[in-house]
């Protein structure tokens, strides 16, 4: 299954990284201070409660076959007060507030242009194209595999996030690999979150999804090294504070993402099964959007995996 390959990978990383380390002697104590409310994440789908489960699933799995491009954040148009991540997740919502889900031949036939204006960017933006080829895949799978109904998809995997993120993992869309000293080290951080998604949202029910892994970003790499739990050597650190793009696939970039994940997954064993690593991931993903870590320069990086 997807999830064991990333979290044996990911340990694996980390104990070869160099630019980045684990603090192993704060992971109990930080373990033990993480709190249990709001673990769970929240409805990724909240803005469109009242509306039926195909419409809610087709939400879920279109965001987050476009849940990425956070590099380019700076560079967006954003909605007043929004995040670059709240810009695209407001453009969707009021798309299927207004004109319903997108269907699968739309998804099919997007074009950059297409997506540019429902997010409200300029089409010659890099990320239109990469957003428009995401969904183009998403829509020829759902008309190739599952009679183009987005429930189907979810259905398909049987009760079990593991089966749908092994099925998404296959897809284009949500493609998620980087090598490490000529190993190959699956994140499949969107393939992950989209199951992770869908149970918060009410329409699947997942019993394993405690089973899967952190979610790779940037985000949550960037909060464990503000609180000390991850240590970056002077060069990586100084590249990240002057603002620098790092490297796709670069030593340095997958050391951050690994050690972040084999770091979440010894928070849960020590937490001692109180949380699992998805609701590690979402504490920690919401803990970095508080004033302390925005003050503070994040590592960012320009692909279509985060």
């Amino acid at each position: 299954m997807i999830p064991d390959e990333v979290r044996e990978a990911c340990a694996w990383v980390a104990e070869r990284a160099r630019s980045v380390r684990l603090e192993l002697g704060a992971i109990e104590a930080y373990a033990h201070a993480l709190p249990r409310d709001g673990a769970g994440g929240g409805d990724p789908a909240a803005a469109l409660r009242g509306f039926d489960r195909e419409t809610r699933v087709a939400f879920v799995l279109c965001l987050d076959a476009i849940n990425f491009g956070s590099g380019w954040w700076p560079t967006v148009r954003r909605r007043p007060g929004l995040s670059g991540y709240s810009t695209v997740e407001a453009g969707v919502v009021d798309r299927f507030r207004t004109d319903g889900a997108w269907s699968a031949a739309e998804l099919a036939e997007s074009s950059a242009a297409g997506v540019a204006a429902v997010l409200g960017q300029g089409p010659s933006h890099p990320l239109m194209e990469d957003f428009a080829r995401s969904l183009r895949d998403v829509g020829a799978r759902l008309l190739a595999e599952f009679d183009g109904r987005f429930e189907h998809v979810v259905d398909a995997a049987g009760g079990s996030a593991l089966a749908l993120a092994d099925r998404l993992a296959s897809w284009d869309a949500f493609a998620d690999e980087s090598t490490y000293e000529g190993r190959r080290v699956p994140f499949y951080k969107r393939a992950q979150i989209a199951a992770a998604d869908l149970d918060r949202a009410g329409v699947a029910t997942f019993e394993d999804r405690g089973r899967l892994t952190a979610f790779a970003d940037n985000l949550v790499p960037h909060v464990l090294r503000v609180d000390g739990v991850l240590r970056l050597d002077p060069e990586l650190e100084g590249a990240i504070e002057a603002g620098e793009l790092l490297e796709h696939g670069s030593s340095a970039e997958v050391e951050l993402r690994a050690c972040a994940v084999h770091a979440v997954e010894l928070l849960a064993a020590a937490a001692g099964g109180r949380l699992s690593p998805p609701e590690i991931d979402a504490l920690l993903w919401n803990r970095g959007r508080g004033p302390r870590y925005k003050a503070l320069p994040r590592p960012r990086s320009r692909n279509t995996a985060y």
